[in-house]
């Protein structure tokens, strides 16, 4: 293989390099390098470049080399040390590689680094082949002294092997600086050393990636309306020291201003939105007056707080055209309509409200950015009640969130990263907490798969089993069948199908339910003619029974027998009518902030955030709904610290 690695602007002293692999077999391999001075004559050269996975060199011919480490220089022969300008000089080596013999990712010729060559690709183009991408979440965007000060062990070449396999083409990786930063700015040799590390990693197995400054962002950086210089020259001298230290790698390494912008202490919005401006202005220009390969690097510049509302978004599509830069990318986040996000104010289901509130977010930016040809990256995406746990949200309703999601950024050519701060692929295991999670992520990048109303089919013990119609969701696809496991159901007998309608007899919930169990009975799979397929749980319950408790503030806890139903939300009125507990402008509380189920142990809590916005002695009435549609009543009083629980 012959790969052009790297040349130079004409203004500046700098190289060209073809390197090839002439001949590979298991463990050993010959390589061919071709110099081309782009600078002045050179009498004495020396070429430098790093190994990106862990090969060695042996034999050269017309080259001395010596290695230290990762590091290998070429130095000349002595009768071919005249390198003329605009000359070529090559050189051969053997070398021996183990686990992958990943091309050097750039070179050095007497220490002035070669910029990359080839046709740069636009863009637009780079931005496309991102998608999709991965946030390396809560690692080296710890605020502690080392990347594992928030839980997640270090990265490590297998962690991005995986992730690459995967099929995820692009990383995130954000890192925050603070900890490992002097106060006048002057960034640890050490860690910048780290995340250099982990970059070269990554860019060695031809993953893009985008480094920025994460959390500095609430611990320094929104003081800027009160510390406008301090803040301004501390951010431009972080800048100015990434630029160089990276200036080696090439276009598969992008920039991010910062992450989140957000500011206390300013006069509003409008102040907000210029000193953003000002700070994503002094970013580009930092960059670009490095040279070399920052002169054209893919920089990203997010909104302000990453909204995509319009107020935000349209004065970054300003700044942009205003730069008449074509290697800027525009970024934003999302995290989903906030009720269904967080399941609060009844928010849960993925209903038409929520799927608006996509499409809505889409829409702008494409309108926005795309249609005047400025890439966007949605640099984080989620569920905002993953923060606390992915069971927030109810499955199919996850699922069908994640379906439209990646649909939508299809459909408006918009690069999507997904963020995991370690709940979703494991970092050492290398596996998916939620399997369907993945698969239906996975699958809306290429396609649509056809989904339901439901996911659930709920059957009550204490009555006769009857037919269930399910509405399907069929997204452009079309249903073929219906499997219990390995075993094909029957058209006609066990289900009917009528456009959009799957009826599931009462003969095969019957049989399915078996002895009537209180819980899951069966699990079926509807297929389609494309995606993955969507499961419908067979679930045998009753009405759920509580009971009488008494706790404390600090640990209330309501006896449940759940009796196979799923509680989906809360409500909570004092006995006039109004809202009781924290966020008084729903009665429906936050599931998991307030309240929060535990099946295993028969239990309901009512946490202490909840107790702390009520009344003393004022009674609430607490009504649970349950997915299978029953609702319970049930009191609570709190007396100072003591809370009695009554039916």
């Amino acid at each position: 293989m012959t790969i052009p690695v790297t040349t130079a602007e004409a203004a500046e002293a700098g190289c060209r390099v073809e390197y090839s692999v002439t001949g590979q077999w298991d463990g050993g391999f010959v390589a061919n390098v071709a110099v081309t001075n782009l600078g002045t004559a050179l009498d004495g050269w020396q070429l430098g470049w790093e190994w990106p996975t862990g090969q060695q060199a042996g034999h050269a011919w017309n080259a001395r080399l010596t290695e230290s480490g990762s590091g290998v220089t070429a130095a000349d022969a002595g009768y071919n040390a005249r390198l003329a300008a605009s000359g070529t000089v090559t050189f051969g080596f053997s070398g021996t590689w183990s686990a992958a013999n990943t091309a050097p990712l750039s070179f050095s010729l007497n220490g002035v680094t070669c910029v990359h060559a080839g046709r740069q690709l636009t863009a637009m183009e780079a931005t496309a082949a991102m998608q999709p991408g991965w946030n390396v979440g809560n690692t080296l965007d710890s605020t502690g002294s080392d990347e594992t000060s928030w839980g997640n062990p270090r990265i490590t070449e297998a962690l991005l092997d995986n992730v690459k396999a995967q099929g995820f083409r692009s990383i995130r990786l954000p890192v925050t600086w603070s900890a490992h930063m002097a106060p006048d700015g002057t960034v640890e040799a050490a860690y910048l050393g780290r995340v250099k590390e982990v970059v070269r990693w990554a860019l060695a197995r031809d993953l893009y990636v985008m480094i920025n400054l994460h959390h500095d962002s609430w611990q320094w950086i929104w003081k800027m309306p009160t510390e406008h210089d301090q803040v301004l020259s501390r951010f431009t001298k972080v800048w100015t020291q990434l630029t160089s230290a990276f200036a080696e790698f090439g276009q598969k390494l992008t920039f991010e201003s910062w992450n989140e912008p957000q500011f206390t202490g300013s006069t509003g919005k409008p102040q907000e939105i210029a000193l953003n401006s000002e700070l994503n202005a002094a970013f580009r220009d930092v960059v670009r007056r490095s040279g070399g390969n920052n002169a054209t690097r893919l920089l990203v510049l997010p909104t302000l707080h990453t909204s995509s509302e319009q107020t935000y978004v349209d004065p970054l599509v300003e700044q942009i055209r205003g730069f008449n830069d074509p290697n800027l990318i525009a970024t934003v986040h999302y995290y989903g309509y906030w009720p269904f996000s967080v399941n609060i104010a009844g928010g849960t289901r993925f209903d038409a409200t929520a799927q608006k509130d996509v499409t809505d977010t889409f829409d702008r930016v494409s309108t926005s950015f795309v249609a005047r040809g400025i890439p966007v990256i949605i640099g984080e995406y989620g569920l905002l009640g993953f923060d606390r746990h992915t069971g927030t949200i109810e499955q199919g309703e996850k699922l069908k969130f994640f379906e439209y999601f990646g649909y939508q950024a299809r459909a408006k050519k918009v690069t999507t990263m997904l963020w995991d701060n370690g709940q979703h692929l494991g970092r050492t295991s290398f596996q998916w907490s939620e399997p369907e999670l993945y698969a239906q992520l996975k699958s809306s990048w290429t396609t649509r798969s056809g989904t339901a109303y439901t996911d659930q089919v709920f059957s009550a013990r204490s009555s006769a089993i009857t037919a269930r119609t399910i509405a399907l969701n069929l997204n452009g696809t079309s249903f073929t069948d219906l499997y219990h496991g390995t075993t094909k159901l029957v058209r006609g007998n066990d289900y009917t199908i009528s456009g959009d309608q799957l009826t599931l007899t009462a003969a095969a919930l019957t049989r399915l339910s078996g002895s009537r169990a209180y819980g899951t009975n069966a699990v079926l799979t509807a297929r389609f003619s494309q995606g993955v397929p969507w499961k419908l749980y067979v679930i045998t319950y009753d009405t759920p029974i509580l009971s009488a408790a008494t706790g404390t503030t600090a640990s209330f806890d309501v006896p449940t027998a759940f009796r196979g139903d799923q509680l989906a939300t809360m409500e909570a009125k004092y006995d006039d009518g109004s809202n009781a507990g924290p966020q008084d402008w729903t009665s429906f509380k936050e599931f998991d902030y307030t309240f929060t189920p535990n099946y295993t142990d028969g239990r309901t809590r009512l946490k202490p955030e909840f107790f702390a916005a009520v009344r003393d002695n004022a009674r609430v009435i607490l009504t649970f709904h349950y997915w299978s549609g029953a609702k319970v009543t049930y009191y609570v009083t709190k007396s100072g610290s003591t809370v009695t629980g009554t039916t």
